[in-house]
């Protein structure tokens, strides 16, 4: 007699998801050349309903991934440009006095859409900052004294430039750590910059976003965050990420470890990792996956290992080494 518990295929339905995502993968292989952890890291965000934070140097395509990416959900999409000279009002709306009823009228600003791109985070000052930071949290916006609910889903994908440049301000840790993720973004390959040339070259001039198609609902989204939750994480996996999660705080070459929110974190893109390889449990590969961009903007550098040219990812790499796998 079979017994049904021992059927792996049915524990947790993720063949459709896989393929979803394969299929947004495959849209954006249209134009994005390479970018292949980027795009995955997109899609967990999106999954698990967490922040991006992508870094890279002006003109690697940091701006038209994201952009690309949205228009592949069947979902709204706004775009703001942060500049130093812009308001909290700018960004979450403002009351204007209808006078045809005599009353104040809510005109909702450009961050209450589901995929917002803010491009350049770093250069807004620190009161537009807070407004933002506090609706990514809260997943609301107070104006006036009345609460605005965001709709769903929820989610900022931030660029900013590593290099620095007049009229940034750096973000403060608390608010980096509402983020996800931070994703750095290097320079494409020889190869890949001979394929985007060809690229640009072949498309004539049309428009990339006119070569995307959308393949995901928020319907089917909402499904696919429900079957994640139900992904199989064994104590031992949680005690492997407690593990490296704690080494952070007491390492010699870090002056500020990583809070439990990064745990937490980790544990969610893991499950996230797994179901969109199509598997229901989490393993030790899908932890390490999360870690790096998980960390990267939640642990800090002693002042001596920063002027040595170290980078957190060597010393995640290190913890990463040290913590025994779980089998």
């Amino acid at each position: 007699m079979e017994n049904n518990d021992l059927n792996f295929d049915s524990r947790v339905p993720l063949e459709e998801l896989k393929n979803t995502v394969e299929e947004i993968k495959q849209e954006l292989s249209r134009i994005i050349v390479g970018q292949h952890n980027f795009i995955d890291l997109l899609i967990v965000s999106l999954l698990v309903d967490g922040h991006a934070l992508i870094e890279g140097v002006p003109g690697i395509a940091k701006t038209i991934t994201a952009k690309l990416f949205a228009k592949t959900l069947k979902t709204g999409f706004s775009r703001i440009q942060f500049t130093p000279d812009l308001m909290p009002s700018d960004i979450l709306g403002t009351s204007i006095f209808n006078v045809q009823n005599s009353e104040f009228e809510f005109k909702k600003g450009p961050i209450f859409s589901n995929i917002i791109l803010i491009d350049e985070i770093n250069r807004a000052p620190a009161k537009t900052q807070a407004a933002l930071f506090e609706t990514m949290e809260e997943r609301q916006a107070t104006i006036d004294g009345k609460t605005y609910k965001m709709a769903e889903p929820f989610v900022v994908l931030a660029t900013q430039n590593p290099i620095e440049q007049e009229g940034t301000y750096a973000l403060p840790e608390a608010q980096l750590d509402r983020f996800l993720f931070k994703i750095k973004i290097d320079y494409p390959t020889l190869e890949e910059e001979v394929l985007i040339i060809k690229g640009h070259h072949e498309r004539k001039g049309e428009k990339p976003q006119d070569k995307i198609k959308s393949v995901l609902t928020p319907k089917k989204l909402a499904e696919y965050k429900k079957n994640i939750h139900d992904v199989i994480v064994e104590e031992k996996i949680i005690s492997y990420i407690a593990n490296i999660i704690t080494n952070t705080r007491n390492h010699p070459h870090l002056y500020l470890g990583a809070s439990p929110r990064a745990s937490i974190a980790t544990l969610s893109a893991a499950k996230a990792f797994a179901a969109i390889s199509g598997r229901d449990f989490v393993i030790p590969e899908d932890v390490k996956r999360a870690l790096v961009p998980v960390l990267n903007h939640r642990v800090i550098l002693t002042p001596e290992r920063e002027m040595e040219g170290m980078t957190t990812e060597n010393v995640v790499q290190m913890i990463m080494e040290s913590v025994e796998i779980p089998r």
